[in-house]
């Protein structure tokens, strides 16, 4: 019986220093896993301009001070940054303001998290035709954006120069059906983002998203005929997040490093007005 007993006692010893061992190895697995994704480069999808000129020079001059790697993915449209960052191929992305975003969660069922502001892009009316608002012709054709938040927002920077009058409350959440005084009987031409600069040669005037001017070669400080005021704008442009990754210390470096002194001067001497700090 005695040596039955300590037989057994010996087995449970052995089983229970076993577990512990598991415990120990799993929890070291666990921590270099952690480490290892913590070093990994992050991956963040952008516009060309000015986002990947902001963010390139956060990575050739800023993130390896700081330890941050960035592995950056340019995209020419506003829907694919948001599809990958949410299935998980992108860590981040930086192209779009907080309502484009909310509006975007909202009719995509998307679970993604503006995570900070860092810069504005004032929407502005640009012509080949005419090179003031008095010159716009009657019956004439102005293109707009076709996503719900810069189409409002396309129509307010319209009503707030005089061209439209829109229903009084209305705000950024107008759309064609909210202009309520139009005394040049203009006919407006919802067009994808990316496709308003090409337009202008087809219309009389086009209302482009700033990234996409800078792209064509406009210059939104001297080119446009009206363009939008930075005070108290809520279409800052900021980095996104799948929502749950918003503590993830990369992430958290690179906002650290994109709303700092050194990128807002960058941004003010790169961009001269056509591009502003968002705070």
């Amino acid at each position: 019986m005695r040596r039955t007993l300590g037989l057994v006692i010996a087995a449970v010893a052995a089983l229970v220093l076993s577990a512990c061992g598991s415990s120990s190895s799993g929890t070291a697995t666990t921590s270099a896993s952690g480490t290892a994704a913590a070093q990994a480069p992050l991956k963040v999808g952008v516009s060309p301009v000015p986002h990947a000129q902001i963010l390139k020079y956060v990575a050739d001059n800023l993130a390896a001070a700081k330890g941050l790697k960035l592995e950056i993915v340019e995209f020419s449209d506003y829907v694919q940054p948001n599809l990958q960052l949410q299935d998980g191929q992108l860590d981040a992305n930086y192209f779009q303001h907080k309502p484009y975003l909310d509006d975007f969660n909202a009719s995509k069922g998307t679970k993604l998290s503006f995570v900070a502001p860092v810069h504005l892009e004032p929407l502005g009316l640009y012509s080949k035709k005419v090179k003031d608002l008095a010159s716009l012709p009657q019956d004439g054709t102005v293109a707009v954006p076709n996503d719900a938040t810069n189409l409002g927002r396309a129509l307010k920077l319209l009503a707030d120069n005089g061209v439209v009058t829109l229903k009084d409350g209305v705000g950024t959440a107008a759309t064609e059906r909210d202009v309520t005084g139009n005394p040049k009987n203009l006919t407006f031409r919802p067009l994808e983002a990316a496709q308003l600069p090409r337009s202008l040669d087809d219309v009389d005037a086009a209302v482009i998203n700033g990234n996409y001017a800078l792209e064509a070669s406009l210059d939104p400080s001297s080119d446009a005929l009206v363009l939008e005021k930075a005070e108290g704008n809520p279409y800052a442009n900021g980095l996104v997040v799948a929502q749950g990754r918003e503590s993830d210390p990369r992430v958290k470096t690179l906002i650290e490093l994109l709303t700092g002194p050194e990128v807002k001067k960058y941004i003010e001497d790169t961009f001269k007005g056509s591009v502003v700090p968002a705070s």
